[in-house]
């Protein structure tokens, strides 16, 4: 029972989850202005949850046989038989369970909402297969994840320019180092006919291309600041950490390991920060 436990949570790579509750919990801060009720966190904490694990499920599915023919990716547990098609599915419905559920407790605005982002998770894995623009599809649903944050606070659309700046932020540096994360498969890429950026225009075009999202990232965190959030040496200071981190992404896209794993763990964090400095009484 512990091991299929563990092959699931191996599955749909749980502590990917760091990456989106900081954008959620941004995206809530930045609404109220301070952090939600306890009973309202937890439930954004659930639907972050269930929707990370959708999203991870019906990929891995979707790209089963890509990822069987990549040396990099053969080990997952769908390609070497450790679950099944049937479990796959299992684990992604569930997930879309717990967050459809989630996204009613909250609101019923939320739960209207929620097959958007379903939506673009079941079809941003095909494509690649259509077009190099594919980066853009996983920014795009990363960048729904502060916006949903702000819509569980706010339960409308009322005054939600400062939740798109910080969705654009998302937009721009998921797709930026989701570049970075496809340059090791260019090769394989290219002989299967998988129109990434790497694969199409080769990783130094590539890179820059992702250096080029970066920078209009960090331009809208500081937009961001001089529209909506309160000015203070540590805000200031956390989006200089964060303009840091974003250059020593690019600097270290060598080690992909390094850039993309820990930089982005550390910069989801630094993102709640920035958030949770600037609009006051928080930090």
């Amino acid at each position: 029972m512990f091991d299929r436990l563990a092959a699931y949570i191996r599955f749909v790579k749980m502590e990917h989850t760091l990456f989106s509750l900081p954008l959620l919990f941004s995206g809530a801060i930045l609404a109220g202005g301070g952090l939600p009720s306890w009973k309202l966190s937890g439930l954004i904490m659930l639907a972050g949850f269930g929707a990370r694990t959708a999203a991870f499920a019906f990929n891995r599915v979707i790209d089963r046989h890509i990822d069987r023919l990549n040396p990099r990716t053969a080990g997952r547990e769908l390609p070497v038989g450790k679950m099944s098609v049937k479990e796959a599915w299992g684990v992604g419905l569930f997930g879309m369970a717990v967050y459809l559920g989630a996204a009613w407790a909250i609101a019923p605005i939320c739960f209207f909402l929620s097959p958007v982002p379903l939506a673009i998770f079941l079809v941003y894995p095909y494509m690649k297969r259509i077009t190099p623009l594919a980066h853009f599809g996983v920014g795009a649903a990363d960048a729904l994840a502060p916006l949903g944050g702000w819509m569980a606070v706010q339960k409308s659309f009322a005054h939600v320019g400062p939740a798109l700046w910080l969705g654009a932020f998302t937009f721009f540096w998921v797709s930026g180092f989701d570049v970075i994360y496809a340059t090791m498969d260019e090769a394989f890429d290219r002989s299967q006919g998988l129109l990434s950026l790497p694969a199409r225009y080769g990783r130094e075009k590539a890179l820059r291309i992702s250096a080029v999202l970066h920078a209009a990232a960090f331009g809208c965190l500081v937009v961001l600041y001089v529209q909506t959030l309160h000015s203070s040496l540590l805000t200031c200071l956390t989006l200089a950490v964060i303009g840091g981190l974003l250059f020593l992404e690019q600097r270290l896209s060598e080690d992909v390991d390094l850039a993309f794993f820990k930089i982005n763990a550390v910069l989801g964090f630094g993102i709640l920060g920035f958030v949770a400095t600037g609009v006051g009484g928080l930090l």
